[in-house]
Order: structure tokens, then C-alpha cells, then sequence
């Protein structure tokens, strides 16, 4: 059976009713819209013609086939390679919970056929940390190589059982920054992270990351 994945699209939020105009006239319906905070720095944003770091998060169900056709309109209708536009990616999705999801998530698109599972060459971290710890988690990233990320506000839930499985008290605000990369690249961002703003730090970051099997805005 076919793949289905979950298209995340990070881009300035004045452009955010641009993309997703787009996504409606390829019939694409988009699940979850956010807002978000890029943490690239003002150096850089002044580089780039940028006016804040404020972004928009788009998050959709596509299959491989919908992603290719959604590419090319990226690349030559809404020129997301241009730099500070933005970026998308695709995250695999492992299991469902429930068939009425499934079936809501997967009716306009042709499921049959088989598919492997490529080799990735992103992938992307995400760090979960107390509100306020942007600054340290973002300068061991870029100091292992990266280039920037996005961050969303977050109320973590399960903050009691897990304070007590540390042993320690963890403030329910939270941070959750995403940063995708190379693949080579993401051990040495994880390590440099942990080192500098890990579970041992006031930061109290927990990091993973997930494989990206398809991206589109990101440049050298």
C-alpha cells in the first residue's frame, strides 16, 4: 500500500493565505494551520529583506505523487527557493489511530500499489524546551551547523509524571524549536544541544527527530 505523509510547510506569515490558496486550487486540505517564530538572526533577516521572524505552519496529508505535483507549483508559481520564503517537508506517517480517520485523511487520493521507504537525505529535529531557552538552544544548533528554525508556543501535559521520572520540576510552557537539516549534520546539532541546553540545564530540552523524505525551499 501507498505511503501517506505529513506535508509540514513553514513559510513568512504574510505568505501563509498565498500557500494555502494554493493548496485549495490542487485540492489539498490543509488540517492544521499555526503560527510561529523563525530564529534566524536580524543580521541575517536584514540580509534577506525580512520585516519580522514571524511564520506561518501549514500541516496537510499527502501521498508521494500529490508531494511531486505540489513541488513543482512551489518551485515555479510561489518561487519557494527564493531566500526567507520558507520551506516544506514531508514527515512519513507510521500508523493512524482509527479506519473513519484513515479513510476522512486518504478519500481524494489513490492509495493501491506499493511503496518503499527511500533513503533519507534531511531530517528534522525537534527540541522541547522551558519557555524562555530559545537563545542557547539555537547557538549550540548553529555552532554544529545549522542554519535556523522554527519555534511554536506549547503547553506541555504531561509535565507532572515526567518531572517525576527526572526527579526534578519542569515548568508546563513550552518551547518546541524545529530545525531541518542534512542528515550527516544531525548528530553533531543534537550533541551540541544536550551539551549546552540538555535535561541537565534550567532549558530542560528533550530532543528527536523524524526522517524528511522530501523538501522543497531549502538552499545551501
Amino acid at each position: 500500500m501507498k505511503r501517506l505523509y505529513l506535508m509540514v510547510t513553514i513559510v513568512t506569515r504574510h505568505l501563509g493565505e498565498k500557500y494555502l490558496n494554493f493548496y485549495l486550487e490542487h485540492e489539498l486540505e490543509v488540517q492544521l494551520v499555526t503560527l510561529g517564530r523563525g530564529t534566524v538572526n536580524d543580521a541575517m533577516l536584514d540580509s534577506f529583506g525580512l520585516e519580522s521572524h514571524e511564520k506561518a505552519v501549514l500541516f496537510s496529508f499527502v501521498t508521494r505523487e500529490k508531494w511531486r505535483e505540489l513541488q513543482k507549483g512551489m518551485h515555479k508559481k510561489l518561487q519557494i527557493d527564493l531566500p526567507g520564503t520558507g520551506v516544506a517537508f514531508l514527515l512519513p506517517v507510521g500508523s493512524i489511530g482509527g479506519r473513519g480517520v484513515y479513510t476522512f485523511l486518504t478519500r481524494k487520493f489513490e492509495m493501491e500499489g506499493e511503496e518503499e521507504m527511500a533513503d533519507t537525505e534531511y531530517e528534522m529535529i525537534i527540541a522541547v524546551a522551558n519557555q524562555g531557552y530559545i537563545e542557547p538552544i539555537m547557538e549550540a544548533a548553529r555552532s554544529a551547523g545549522a542554519g535556523g528554525g522554527t519555534v511554536i508556543h506549547a503547553k506541555g501535559t504531561g509535565t507532572n509524571e515526567m518531572g517525576k521520572f527526572f526527579g526534578m520540576s519542569l515548568a508546563a510552557e513550552k518551547e518546541m524549536t524545529m530545525i531541518v537539516t542534512r542528515k550527516e549534520q544531525k548528530n553533531d546539532i543534537m550533541r551540541a544541544i544536550m551539551e549546552r541546553a540538555g535535561m541537565e540545564s534550567k532549558a530542560k530540552t528533550f530532543l528527536f527527530s523524524l526522517p524528511v523524505s522530501g523538501v522543497a525551499g531549502v538552499s545551501e
